[in-house]
């Protein structure tokens, strides 16, 4: 619905050509994630694997004597890089390292605790912060975290920032935290997976969780499952 019927719309399965499929390709590898960075291989083989699915069933039920799609090739990989992640004991060790720098060290809280991305954290403003009930909106879904930080802030109204610190930032004050405490550094985008594997840890069901991640589907929650083997059956 987004990243094919979108862009083949107009034509029928028969009049697309390897062509079409090759410039639709050209599209995807030129477009931006929500963080404005290119999609993961393995995101893009999963799409393209999604339109050559398509032009198969067409064959076996309909007579499409053609794939474009395996004529074009594949673009993206199978396989991605090692999804790396922080248990609790980590990620603790790495808060204590962050208390020094407040700013730095409630950034990471949210992100730990809530598993927003990177994006959704520097662009949080007071007014998505509900006191009352001690949530935090993110795309309407709900969060709960502490609110110690407002204090600390000048003249906090409710479009104030309160992250104005740029991206590049909190990737150095990764890497000096990882090393104050002693363990692995991991990427920024990491944290988000290693609040999943503190879900899966807790017991949360794989539709909770996807809910609570805003996973297109579920399948996207399946894939950690190797993060905690032990609950693996359960998954």
């Amino acid at each position: 619905e987004r990243k094919i019927i979108p862009y083949f719309k107009n034509k029928s399965l028969a009049e697309i050509t390897a062509t079409d499929v090759i410039q639709w390709q050209n599209q995807l590898l030129s477009m931006k994630d929500e963080n404005g960075m290119p999609y993961s291989q393995t995101y893009l083989r999963t799409i393209q694997n999604q339109l050559s699915a398509i032009f198969n069933h067409a064959g076996r039920f309909y007579g499409l004597t053609v794939n474009p799609s395996k004529q074009a090739g594949k673009m993206g990989k199978t396989k991605g890089k090692e999804m790396l992640f922080w248990t609790k004991d980590e990620y603790l060790k790495f808060a204590e390292a962050m208390k020094d720098k407040p700013v730095s060290y409630y950034a990471f809280e949210i992100l730990y605790w809530t598993g927003i991305r990177e994006g959704e954290l520097l662009a949080l403003e007071r007014g998505d912060f509900n006191l009352r009930d001690r949530k935090l909106t993110i795309n309407k879904s709900y969060q709960h975290l502490q609110e110690d930080y407002f204090g600390m802030l000048y003249k906090c109204d409710e479009h104030t920032r309160l992250f104005t610190f740029s991206k590049s930032y909190l990737h150095h004050e990764m890497d000096r935290g990882a090393k104050a405490a002693g363990v692995k550094r991991i990427r920024i985008h990491d944290i988000r997976h290693s609040h999943v594997a503190h879900c899966i840890e807790l017991g949360f069901s794989p539709v909770a969780i996807a809910e609570r991640m805003g996973h297109e589907g579920i399948n996207i929650t399946f894939n950690y499952a190797h993060l905690y083997p032990s609950k693996q059956k359960a998954l």
